[in-house]
């Protein structure tokens, strides 16, 4: 199985995905939940039926026309509005009493515009911080390597992979579903990070035994040799996985809704990445192939056409 061979037909498909996330991002953007952005989180459970439309006309009528609505897997109403004091709360719970009949508010969460700015930046540290850390031991792990630092950098190019398709889904579902970003996504981001670099480190690890055993002269024999061996150790790990995460979707709701979504696209992007993109940009930066790609894009499609 020569699975290295085939490195930019992977490639293609990951521009293919990187260029949908990019139109994504630049249509949608992404729905920050209230921990980004200021405002007040309501999670509401009425006695009676109440049906979505109904709500959303009624919070309409009394100015909150703007409020997203969410409903959960067990029948609860997710509210994300503006800002609101507990006075205007309190307010908010007797109207909604006076035209649904009795309700009871299970959470309620107000961000203010300085909290959720800090919020932001320390995620954003936070995810820095985790890729400069993995940059500089995967690096000095594979130091008896030639190149050490190339492994590095492949692993974390990979890695921002996984960062970017996770983030890319999560538009295009705020978009369509008014999805949107919380903390419990970026716990899902730094998870999807762990996993991702213990499978590109298994890979890269058979890589480093199977050159010191002198496999072949040729690194890409050595690079997919390694890949093969470890194809379905990956495979089995992350079907296993996805398993235990699509059984928390299903079961557990809307509360982890965002971790479990956000590890399930990463696990999927992560056997791709570490089977398919980071062994092979290891295989182009040793063979200095970084202009082939665009010269065999016309020439596939010639042949193709031909």
């Amino acid at each position: 199985m020569n699975i290295i061979n085939k490195r930019f037909w992977f490639f293609l498909v990951a521009a293919i995905i990187v260029v949908i996330g990019i139109a994504s991002l630049s249509v949608f953007g992404l729905k920050s939940g209230i921990e980004f952005s200021a405002g007040s989180l309501i999670t509401v459970d009425f006695e009676n039926q109440v049906e979505q439309g109904e709500l959303v006309q009624e919070l309409t009528n009394l100015g909150y026309g703007s409020t997203l609505i969410q409903r959960t897997g067990q029948g609860d109403f997710i509210l994300r509005m503006q800002e609101i004091t507990g006075a205007a709360k309190t307010q908010l719970e007797t109207a909604l009493t006076s035209r649904f009949g009795k309700l009871q508010v299970k959470e309620f969460d107000a961000v203010s515009a300085m909290i959720a700015s800090e919020m932001t930046r320390n995620a954003g540290i936070a995810v820095l911080v985790a890729a400069v850390a993995m940059l500089l031991y995967i690096t000095y792990a594979f130091r008896r390597m030639p190149s050490p630092f190339r492994f590095g950098v492949c692993a974390i190019a990979g890695l921002i992979y996984d960062v970017f398709v996770v983030v890319g889904v999560f538009s295009i579902l705020g978009g369509i579903m008014n999805w949107e970003i919380n903390l419990m996504f970026i716990t899902g981001v730094l998870a999807v990070i762990g996993y991702s670099i213990n499978n590109i480190v298994i890979v890269f690890d058979r890589i480093r035994e199977n050159k010191s055993r002198g496999v072949s002269p040729s690194f890409e024999v050595i690079v997919n040799n390694s890949v093969v061996e470890t194809l379905s150790r990956s495979f089995n790990t992350s079907l296993t996985t996805l398993f235990a995460l699509f059984a928390l979707a299903l079961f557990v709701g809307a509360s982890i809704q965002n971790f479990v979504i956000v590890l399930i696209v990463g696990v999927v992007s992560g056997v791709f990445t570490s089977t398919c993109i980071a062994p092979t940009l290891l295989v182009v930066w040793e063979k200095h192939e970084w202009g082939r790609f665009l010269s065999w894009l016309p020439a596939g499609s010639k042949a193709r056409g031909g």
